[in-house]
């Protein structure tokens, strides 16, 4: 019997997500008896010309992992699609745009400046920028083009199924696994975890108290009983979707927010600030100004994850100017 094919690709992402498929252990030999790696650059030597020579639809099932920021990304998201069955969203990135969106916040233009022109270590009085095509003796170098805008992979392609997470938890991946080897894969744009937030399946009591400042972790040693967020620290727990295990509270460590909006929210920062407001005490605008300077980094802290799938979306681009 011909085995189903598998294929995993890393887009703009830090690579965490292909460690989890490797830190499956013993288990990475279970999905190899059971399907054929047909391509996974990271681990085994494939090239774009492989995939581009395989019929439409051969893969059976694909784990795309990463955010889409350059044209390199978009042309293989858009090839792997035509070439796939199944397309899934693996990790934060894929899903939501993870920490490479927080460059939505910014233009490229903006972001070479400060990478190749003002970064301390920087020594570029030519203002020299990467260049999409340049002329050398032996002919011509090309990279990809940098967009202005991360997106997600579904605001590319299509995608059947996401697995949130940063990275996907081992024991969801093999669930998919085993899901997929079955044949009972949930119906087309599920989202793989829990329906609950992670406040739901945190066990640390929750007393309903007002808090009076906002802490950032280094700043104290929390209660490990007590719920972080009524502790001062900003915990996304109550704007995140759970499923991963509570492992950060478990390790006295607020939750980030990596598994993206629990199901009825549409905007996760907007959410979290929501749950901040509620529980904040204030006598005055003094109180409010000291909360505005506790919370030292709102983008990073509300959309760390989702800032490409949130309302959001980017900052204001100048009228006319394109995202790529």
């Amino acid at each position: 019997m011909t085995k189903p094919k598998i294929a995993l690709y890393w887009a703009a992402a830090c690579g965490g997500c292909d460690v989890a498929v490797l830190d499956t252990n013993e288990k990475i030999l279970d999905i190899a008896n059971l399907a054929d790696i047909v391509f996974w650059p990271v681990a085994l030597d494939f090239k774009y010309h492989h995939v581009e020579e395989m019929a439409d639809t051969s893969i059976d099932l694909c784990l795309f992992n990463g955010a889409v920021r350059n044209s390199e990304q978009e042309e293989i998201a858009r090839l792997l699609r035509a070439k796939s069955k199944v397309m899934v969203a693996f990790g934060a990135c894929a899903c939501f745009g993870g920490i490479p969106a927080l460059g939505n916040f910014t233009t490229r233009d903006e972001i070479f400046e400060r990478v190749y022109i003002e970064s301390p270590s920087s020594a570029n009085e030519n203002r020299t920028f990467p260049q999409t095509l340049t002329k050398v003796e032996e002919g011509e170098l090309d990279l990809p083009e940098m967009f202005d805008t991360v997106m997600t992979l579904a605001q590319v392609v299509d995608v059947e199924y996401f697995i949130p997470g940063c990275p996907p938890p081992v024991d969801i991946i093999l669930k998919v696994v085993d899901l997929f080897a079955s044949g009972q894969l949930p119906p087309v744009g599920a989202i793989i975890a829990s329906d609950k937030t992670l406040c739901d399946e945190c066990e640390r009591t929750k007393e309903e108290k007002k808090i009076a400042r906002i802490y950032r972790p280094h700043q104290i040693i929390p209660d490990p009983n007590r719920c972080l967020l009524e502790q001062g620290i900003i915990c996304c727990g109550p704007a995140t979707r759970g499923g991963c295990g509570v492992r950060c509270v478990k390790a006295n460590m607020p939750c980030r927010g990596c598994f993206g909006p629990p199901p009825g929210v549409i905007d996760q920062g907007a959410k979290l600030v929501s749950a901040i407001a509620s529980i904040y005490q204030s006598d005055g605008q003094e109180d409010i100004n000291r909360m505005l300077e506790d919370i030292v980094d709102p983008a990073g802290t509300f959309y760390r994850f989702g800032m490409a799938d949130s309302m959001l979306k980017r900052k204001s681009l100048p009228q006319g100017e394109r995202r790529a």
